[in-house]
């Protein structure tokens, strides 16, 4: 038995961070009906890389999914949103603000018929504001929000990170939002109205940089992979060319000297406040050791003193390593016309639930007329 079992989710929306959400419901027992355009579904169907039949795109974050195809423009068609969202526990949807109050979709009318829905907007900018009807994709969410500008090297221009940090970012908060709900909803009776913004979703993230900004009216630059706290805390580079990443706390200080040959620095350094204020003097006599050292041998070294250390690891390096294939991070499912297919499983290991298991996306209204037929 899977711990969100029970749980419908009528799933309105598309592309990536709602879908994102509803995918991670969906493997933790959730029953997930995914409302597509006919003829063409969810836009990422489209989206390279194409298969034979579908798009990895879309497969990342719309498996274990029921499709129904259903044109809103039609009253029909409206009726039966209006029908499943009277039976569901969630709506899901990420329509431009207004949309689904012309197409009597919208809260106001759902909730008449089902007190207990809990409805999620999912919008760029929210339901309020100045921006509300502004357009925006990740990268701009992640440039306005501020990530970006805390992203590159040093002294260089902004970078985005990569991967879309703000629409699988936002799906995470969705699927919060989502869970504290329902779990309110045990309480009271009565479903609610989330009203979420991408941006709002970004914002939060600052988190540390904005205490740094909050606390010293500091604007953090960028640093590349430096950390603005902590000394040292940096990706080098190695003798062989490879990369390892090194972070130390001041219990790890006196080690990583030690296992580096640089024992006279441990002392001299021994605080992380004094490291902070010496960064470039610390970080030139680390560059120097390290680079002297093949990555392997940094590794062995480290690992054997307890200072926390790790490869940067390529996607290929990460996905073949064998702590993530022991963890049964990676899986498959079978699609038709394409075969096997490998997939990332859900990072939870349950102890009282049944373990989340990797399904398959559905092929476009694959599940109409069974949904329609629930409904008679």
């Amino acid at each position: 038995m899977k711990p969100l079992e029970q749980l419908t989710i009528l799933d309105l929306s598309r592309v990536l961070a709602c879908p994102f959400a509803t995918m991670i419901l969906a493997e933790l027992g959730a029953r997930v009906i995914k409302v597509e355009q006919p003829g063409s579904g969810d836009e990422t169907r489209a989206f390279e890389p194409q298969l034979a039949r579908d798009s990895a795109y879309f497969f990342a974050c719309n498996r274990s999914k029921e499709s129904i195809t259903l044109n809103l423009k039609h009253d029909a068609d409206r009726r039966v949103v209006r029908q499943l969202a009277g039976k569901a526990d969630v709506l899901l949807e990420n329509f431009p603000v207004g949309t689904l109050g012309r197409y009597g979709l919208d809260y106001a009318v759902l909730s008449s018929l089902n007190p207990k829905l809990i409805y999620v907007s999912c919008t760029g900018f929210g339901q309020t504001g100045p921006y509300a009807q502004k357009k925006g994709y990740d990268t701009v969410f992640q440039a306005m929000g501020g990530l970006m500008s805390l992203t590159g090297e040093r002294g260089g221009g902004p970078v985005k990170p990569g991967l879309p940090v703000a629409d699988l970012t936002s799906g995470l908060w969705i699927a919060i939002a989502i869970l504290a709900s329902v779990a309110g909803r045990t309480r009271t009776g009565k479903g609610c109205y989330i009203d979420f913004s991408m941006l709002d979703g970004q914002v939060a993230l600052l988190t540390l940089a904005a205490a740094r900004y909050f606390a010293l009216g500091e604007v953090p630059p960028r640093l590349g992979t430096e950390h603005p706290g902590r000394v040292p805390s940096a990706t080098f580079r190695c003798r062989d060319g490879k990369y390892a990443h090194v972070t130390a706390s001041d219990q790890h200080w006196m080690p990583l000297c030690k296992a580096l040959g640089l024992e006279q620095w441990g002392s001299a350094f021994a605080s992380n406040s004094v490291r902070i204020e010496r960064r470039a003097e610390v970080m030139r006599a680390l560059t120097e050791a390290i680079t002297g050292l093949d990555r392997g041998e940094l590794l062995k070294r480290l690992d054997a003193a307890d200072v926390p250390v790790g490869p940067v690891n390529d996607v290929a390096e990460i996905l073949s390593d064998a702590h993530v294939r022991a963890r049964g991070l990676v899986g498959s499912f079978d699609y038709p016309g394409v075969g096997e297919f490998k997939a990332l499983g859900l990072p939870y290991k349950f102890l009282g639930w049944d373990n989340p298991r990797i399904g398959r996306p559905p092929a476009l209204g694959e599940h109409t007329e069974k949904i329609l037929a629930e409904l008679k």
